[in-house]
């Protein structure tokens, strides 16, 4: 039978939702991802916003309307500006993933993704990095992230002549600029009170949060990093105290700064904590400890150069301290030795320049595993150090202390006494008593830490002058409030995060060379202080005059005999 030449044509598939490809334009995409951000990834945003409004009245679901609306339009505006056919879909994926990343943050830790945030974000190493992601985030990139893209993939966008596209463009952008303007015009009042009395909340609009914070960031960096630091303290020398005498003959005299990591006042046994957390610095008698002390910062990135600056929180100008030189280049410019020996993520700026050691890359199989090391590690070959000491000189210890949330890591197994610590770094998995078991773990062994230094500086006091500080960078939330970590804005940061424990010891001789009366020291240490008082405390100790050093602010002045 011969072949037909006539072909059946093939019926057509069956066009069902899930096998659609829309075609969009770029425009309506970018409202599309407007929406979706304001309304699935802003929950605290709304949660602040309508705090203390009656649900059931109509002035209530109007402001929420125009903030909903005004919301929108001004992302929507930043995406416009963002987007084209090329980049439309590699920044969305990027901006998905990043603010499904950010929500899960902010809903966890309850924090702000303000710039001071994000440069913390942008200098954790990828040791830090490891702790914050687990399998815990899967749900949560699945939810905010996995299904926009799956719909991202799935859309086509339309191809227009460049001359109608930026004629709908900009038709787009008035549009967007006059519903934003209309919804803040609309509800002026309610929102112009909000932004006086509640500045931080705009840190929690996603992902304009931490785009604009990025941006800011880098403006700042950039221009930080176009011009050399402004010198500081280069008239600095050395006091009267330094000549040779009979007291003194020469010998050398060290000063060890201790900088803590996220150690607050609360869970300090020296401060009265109903845990004894700091048994073997009770146990020294002749420690100062300073019981309120408020730190320059809730996070590292800002406390750490801001104490070692002699500007400090009173005089807080962020440029102007990470452009300037710090304490330590002060003490070189008055021919002080001084090295920073660093256990963490580096010195944020204060040691640039200058001698400094990363014991955090040792080879110590007995303080280190692939990851971290105990801050024991600080200790290792300290003592030749002090040994070889000539002159004056200023040594710094950068602890990992009590770097969360990760705290079970922070210290070795002898020291797991408070039980049962919470043994995971996604803290929603343990119960509060167990986190702050952990916590206070870990301050037991920076008291350890501690403890071992002073003795190894006591045990040279024949050779060697020596004083000792310690004070933690900034302190740490334990779910008060539903608060975890730290780096809320220092305006409506807790105690919590703003206190922190201080403490002070003298050997014998450099309180004789130096004329120093403890005891008057002690009855100083019942009074405030601060993180500002370390730059010209420092200073005061080792007897250096410079024009910069404000007697004031340096907590030994007033006991000198």
């Amino acid at each position: 039978m011969p072949l037909s030449t006539s072909a059946t044509p093939l019926p057509k598939p069956a066009n069902r939702w899930w096998t659609a490809r829309p075609t969009w334009r770029v425009e309506t995409l970018a409202l599309a991802a407007s929406a979706f951000f304001a309304l699935a990834c802003n929950g605290r945003f709304w949660a602040a916003l309508m705090a203390g409004r009656d649900p059931a009245a109509v002035d209530t679901w109007l402001f929420a309307a125009a903030c909903f609306a005004g919301l929108v339009a001004l992302q929507g505006l930043l995406l416009l500006l963002l987007l084209n056919r090329y980049t439309a879909k590699p920044l969305l994926v990027l901006l998905l993933v990043v603010t499904a990343l950010a929500v899960n943050y902010m809903q966890k830790y309850g924090v702000f993704l303000d710039p001071t945030m994000v440069r913390n974000v942008l200098r954790t190493d990828v040791h830090e990095a490891r702790e914050l992601i687990g399998w815990g985030l899967l749900p949560q990139l699945l939810l905010y992230a996995g299904l926009p893209l799956l719909l991202l993939w799935r859309i086509r966008l339309r191809r227009d002549g460049w001359l109608r596209s930026l004629a709908r463009r900009a038709a787009a952008l008035a549009c967007a600029l006059v519903v934003a303007a209309g919804a803040i015009v609309l509800e002026f009042q309610a929102l112009s009170s909000l932004v006086r009395n509640q500045k931080e909340v705009r840190y929690l609009v996603t992902p304009g949060n931490y785009i604009v914070s990025l941006l800011s960031v880098l403006r700042v960096d950039t221009q930080a990093a176009a011009k050399p630091r402004e010198k500081v303290g280069t008239d600095a020398s050395l006091g009267p105290r330094w000549a040779t005498t009979a007291a003194s003959p020469g010998r050398p005299a060290l000063v060890v700064v201790v900088v803590g990591e996220t150690v607050r006042a609360a869970n300090w046994g020296l401060n009265g904590y109903a845990r004894q957390t700091t048994p073997e610095l009770a146990a020294v008698p002749d420690l100062i400890n300073f019981r309120q002390v408020t730190s320059c910062g809730t996070n590292t990135e800002t406390s750490l150069p801001c104490m070692f600056s002699p500007w400090g929180r009173r005089d807080y100008d962020e440029k102007r301290i990470r452009s300037s030189e710090s304490l330590l280049h002060v003490l070189q410019h008055a021919g002080v030795g001084v090295l920073w020996r660093d256990n963490q993520s580096g010195c944020k700026g204060v040691c640039d320049g200058l001698p400094q050691q990363l014991m955090s890359q040792a080879d110590d199989p007995t303080l280190c595993d692939n990851e971290r090391c105990l801050d024991e590690i600080l200790l290792r070959g300290l003592d030749e150090r002090l040994a070889a000491a000539t002159g004056p000189g200023v040594l710094v210890l950068h602890q990992l202390g009590n770097h969360g949330p990760a705290y079970y890591k922070r210290y070795p197994a002898a020291f797991r006494r408070f039980l049962p610590p919470c043994d995971s770094a996604d803290l929603r998995q343990c119960k509060r008593d167990q986190i702050v078991n952990a916590y206070d773990n870990a301050v037991l062994y920076t008291d350890h830490v501690l403890a071992q230094l002073i003795a190894m500086l006591r045990a040279r006091a024949d050779t060697l002058d020596s004083a000792l500080i310690y004070v933690s960078d900034h302190g740490e939330s334990l779910g008060e409030n539903n608060l975890y970590l730290h780096g809320l804005p220092y305006a409506i940061a807790p105690q919590e995060q703003t206190r922190v424990p201080m403490v002070m010891w003298l050997s014998s001789g450099w309180a004789r060379r130096f004329g120093l009366d403890t005891r008057c020291l002690r009855a100083r240490a019942a009074e405030p202080a601060q993180h500002d008082n370390l730059f010209h405390t420092v200073l005061g100790l080792l007897d250096v005059r410079t024009r910069v050093l404000d007697p004031a602010m340096d907590l030994t002045a007033g006991c000198r005999r």
